[in-house]
């Protein structure tokens, strides 16, 4: 199934990805309306064409013609809103997230939902160091990836679409993924290194560091600036997964240090040579 312009697009929750969302479609020419809880978030959305109506209560009109709903929510509130709402949706309407874990929402909400809508899960592996839709931009997809995350509950109509919704925002790959699979990864890719950025903030105490430090240290700490809110919640509900990962992180943190005490050269070279040629695989390809 196709996402096609004729079809009515739904989104909740209009802050920096629910806005980046919209300002992405619209300008593609499909109809996005939004349901955030800030009138103001609304209201300059309208004002600046990003969305065609809002609303900043749940509207059963907006919710009853979508045919798309993507729910831009934490976790938690995005289960309880599902639970409290489904009994808008239209029959036949598909819903998807962008949400940063999957294992824990995936199959609550799939059990919970009437059996003529469908929840497809989706991670945008996009966003900034800002918040809002004031700061949303369709330019942060240009580059980053899109994990689509079935489940055996879910229709080859209803993973295209959402591929294609993908595809639709200008997401340079678009891939599959399990939901515990997604987990796994996410647990190393993401989580870990906020993780790592966060501890790099907190374990020097020398005051006035910002005053000394290069660009390495202003890169490796970028993503530092975090939502505690959202971070705290993601980093619980994939608390195994991140553990596991802040294992063997710790292992070649240990092996690097035995290296160093054992002033061994070529150790160092060679897992420096190793580093080099993996972080190669890792740069944005320019268009």
């Amino acid at each position: 199934m196709k996402l096609t312009t004729d079809k009515k697009i739904l989104i909740v929750g209009l802050g920096l990805l629910g806005g980046s969302y919209a300002r992405a479609l619209v300008k593609k020419g499909y109809y996005v309306t939004a349901i955030t809880r800030s009138r103001s978030s609304i209201d300059y959305a309208l004002s600046e064409n990003i969305i065609v109506k809002g609303a900043s209560f749940v509207d059963p009109a907006l919710v009853g013609e979508a045919d798309l709903v993507v729910l831009a929510l934490y976790p938690h509130v995005l289960i309880d809103w599902i639970r409290e709402n489904q009994h808008l949706f239209k029959p036949g309407t598909v819903i998807t997230d962008v949400t940063g874990v999957k294992g824990m929402i995936v199959d609550k909400i799939q059990t919970m939902l009437r059996t003529d809508v469908e929840f497809i899960a989706a991670h945008p592996m996009a966003g900034r160091e800002v918040y809002g839709v004031q700061n949303s931009s369709d330019a942060i997809f240009k580059g980053a990836n899109y994990v689509v995350t079935p489940s055996e509950k879910n229709t080859e109509d209803a993973i295209e679409l959402c591929r294609d919704l993908g595809e639709t925002l200008g997401f340079a790959r678009v891939s599959s993924l399990s939901p515990k699979k997604h987990d796994q990864i996410i647990g190393f890719v993401s989580q870990l290194t906020h993780c790592i950025a966060m501890t790099l903030m907190t374990c020097q105490k020398e005051e006035n560091l910002q005053d000394y430090t290069g660009d390495s240290f202003r890169d490796l700490t970028r993503i530092a600036r975090m939502n505690d809110e959202m971070w705290s919640e993601l980093f619980l509900l994939n608390k195994d997964a991140l553990l596991h990962q802040m294992t063997l992180f710790e292992g070649e943190l240990n092996r690097l240090r035995c290296l160093l005490e054992t002033d061994d050269v070529e150790g160092l070279r060679d897992m420096m040579r190793y580093s080099t040629e993996r972080r190669a695989l890792f740069d944005k390809k320019a268009n």
